[in-house]
């Protein structure tokens, strides 16, 4: 077993970013790691099989992304564990299982949401891991699907995933998820959020740990969540208003900090994108998930235009950036 682990004292569960495809992806995490030093990041899913057999390295990430989280999705325990196990040695801070995506191509996979039909399988997936590693694994799920929706049935799956899995912490998507009919977009808009329900399954289950997701917009709606879950995890808000970070470590961490610059933010990245142009990245794949930051501030809709139509230009250098900030009247 791997001692590489991250020794920072964090409290993994208190706010973190959800795991989003084609979004949270390397670069993505190093540039929300300059607004935040304390959220924990999540990485997009990946599956086992590109993990165990894909040509690329499905693990990487950089050293100042910690503390981070790998989402993976399957749902063969031996193939789950190897991939945990691979995860710790990486160093690693948490593995997550995805029992919440709704896809039509992750259902074919067997994994994601339809996993919550079968929780006996999702223990056997969680106990499979817990067995090879030391950090926490945890679940990401819903709150139902399609018509297996009641509360006892939420109950049931998550009684039976801590009790027979050992998992001891669930990040819970307060909507139910629709198998057919409707699009992942779709399932993250159109069933009703259920705050309530899972405030009272976290008073039913004090002894787990517990956080909420789904369309939590601000730090103050953080705040009341806080009141009762043990954490909250920001999904779409955080990727698209990425100054929400800005004030994270103090106001829900409660650290003695300042409230991060957004113009020094950008400028610390550019170290990062030099590397990362030198390796054959464009700038492009960087700034991508730097366009909501200045959002509401004077400037910030040339800033998204100008890197838009110029970062992924051939040659595209930190003078495309520099020239954008230029264009953000009151950075402050």
């Amino acid at each position: 077993m791997s001692s590489q682990i991250s020794q920072t004292p964090f409290q993994p569960h208190r706010f973190s970013i959800a795991p989003m495809l084609d979004w949270t992806d390397r670069h993505c995490r190093y540039f929300l790691r300059q607004l935040s030093s304390q959220t924990l990041l999540y990485t997009e899913m990946v599956t086992t099989g590109a993990i165990i057999h894909g040509k690329g390295d499905y693990l990487a990430y950089s050293e100042d992304e910690h503390p981070i989280a790998l989402q993976l999705g399957g749902s063969d325990p031996a193939a789950l564990a190897i991939c945990a196990k691979l995860a710790q040695e990486r160093g690693y801070d948490e593995i997550n299982l995805n029992v919440g995506c709704p896809s039509d191509r992750v259902q074919n996979g067997m994994f994601g949401a339809c996993l919550m039909a079968d929780a006996q399988r999702v223990a056997d997936c969680i106990k499979a891991m817990r067995d090879v590693v030391s950090i926490p694994v945890t679940v990401k799920t819903r709150i139902g699907i399609d018509d297996q929706d009641s509360y006892e049935f939420l109950c049931d799956f998550i009684g039976t995933v801590a009790g027979k899995g050992e998992c001891d912490m669930f990040i819970i998507h307060a909507r139910k998820a629709w198998l057919s009919g409707l699009s992942p977009k779709e399932n993250r808009e159109i069933p009703p959020l259920d705050y309530p329900r899972v405030y009272q399954l976290k008073r039913d289950f004090p002894h787990l740990t517990m956080a909420i997701n789904g369309g939590i917009k601000t730090l103050e709606e953080a705040k009341t969540h806080l009141e009762h879950m043990d954490g909250v995890m920001v999904g779409r808000e955080a990727y698209q208003n990425p100054g929400l970070l800005t004030a994270v470590d103090r106001e829900i961490f409660g650290l003695e900090t300042q409230e991060v610059d957004t113009v020094a933010a950008v400028r610390a990245m550019y170290p990062y994108i030099e590397r990362e142009l030198a390796n054959g990245t464009y700038l492009g794949h960087v700034t991508r998930h730097m366009l909501g930051l200045f959002q509401g501030i004077p400037g910030a809709r040339q800033w998204r235009r100008y890197l838009s139509e110029n970062a992924h230009k051939a040659g595209a250098g930190i003078d495309v950036v520099e020239h954008a900030l230029s264009l953000v009247a009151d950075k402050r």
